[in-house]
């Protein structure tokens, strides 16, 4: 994953909540929620719940994402 695009504030909130709450499963529920979200038709919330699955991705891992300076 090359870069890490955050909407807003309430994605990070987000997906502290999942981890608090999932631990090591926190990017699956995400993915469910995504899935759930585009099954109704809801767009806006699919895109949301992957940024979020994306960024509890990102959060577990030791690579690092960008530059380093």
């Amino acid at each position: 994953m090359s870069s890490l695009y955050l909407a807003d504030r309430q994605l990070v909130s987000d997906a502290a909540a999942l981890i608090h709450r999932f631990g090591t499963y926190a990017a699956d529920e995400a993915a469910r929620r995504a899935d759930r979200s585009r099954t109704v038709g809801n767009v806006i919330h699919f895109c949301r719940w992957r940024q979020v699955e994306r960024l509890v991705r990102v959060l577990a891992t030791d690579q690092r994402l960008g530059t380093l300076h």
